[in-house]
């Protein structure tokens, strides 16, 4: 632990704040800039602070619950940031804070395992896997339809921005029940992982949960449009930048097995 926290303090911490604050604040003040809905781009933009802060930063410090802690003050911050910017006020304040609270676990999860098996070098595990996610988060949001819905149903990012998409939005808590409960069991799975990481077995059974909660994501999928409540933005979605109309429809998002057959 010693030798993380010594040799690595400013690389892998500049990038933590880089990941998880700097670009969602970016993220935020363009779409202000050109006066999109940021209610409608909120998914993506707070999953990669979660991300950025919940793995990099435990991958960092090696433990868990202080990674989990950093990663919600982190949200916090953004949600304060985006009412500030106009954001309407919280449709469901208990589903949003289950749905970010659940993500940052398993955010921090996989952070904790990087810690445990790369030693000082997990942080760059770490990044390599927020730049892989957050770079697929991006192009699914900014051109919807461009990558197939069974690969994105994989993606534990893609999860988290689901169900921080449906809080915030006003579908609530149950809309997103399948990938809050992937979020959930793969955050157990990888914790067991991390503890028992000398076994091979843990990591088997690590995979093989993945495999079956996002076939689970891919069939019991949620919806990702915003609720007809929000007439804020609905009224802007006219002027809404690609990465929002991509995720505004006046129509129900079908599941995801038939949007990928």
């Amino acid at each position: 632990m010693s030798s993380r926290s010594v040799t690595w303090p400013a690389p892998a911490w500049s990038t933590a704040v880089l990941a998880g604050v700097a670009i969602p604040v970016l993220a935020m003040l363009v779409l202000l800039a050109t006066s999109s809905p940021l209610a409608l781009a909120s998914g993506p933009i707070f999953t990669l602070g979660l991300m950025g802060i919940g793995i990099i930063a435990t991958a960092t410090v090696g433990h868990f619950w202080i990674g989990v802690a950093l990663a919600l003050m982190n949200a916090a911050c953004l949600l304060m940031l985006a009412l500030a910017l106009g954001m309407p006020a919280l449709p469901h304040p208990v589903s949003t804070t289950l749905a970010l609270v659940i993500a940052s676990g398993s955010f921090a999860a996989r952070g904790a395992l990087f810690a445990k098996t790369l030693s000082h070098r997990g942080w760059l595990m770490a990044l390599f896997v927020v730049a892989g996610e957050g770079s697929v988060l991006l192009l699914a949001s900014v051109w919807p339809g461009a990558l197939p819905q069974w690969f994105l149903a994989l993606l534990p990012a893609q999860w988290a921005s689901i169900a921080i998409q449906t809080a915030l939005t006003g579908t609530g808590t149950y809309a997103a029940m399948s990938v809050l409960i992937a979020l959930a069991g793969t955050a157990a799975t990888t914790l067991l992982a991390a503890r028992l990481w000398l076994h091979r077995w843990p990591y088997l059974l690590m995979f093989t949960t993945w495999l079956g909660l996002s076939a689970l994501v891919y069939f019991w999928s949620a919806p990702t449009t915003p609720n007809a409540d929000l007439t804020v933005v609905a009224s802007a979605a006219t002027r809404a930048a690609p990465i929002v109309i991509g995720q505004h429809s006046k129509k129900r998002t079908p599941p995801m097995s038939a949007l990928g057959r």
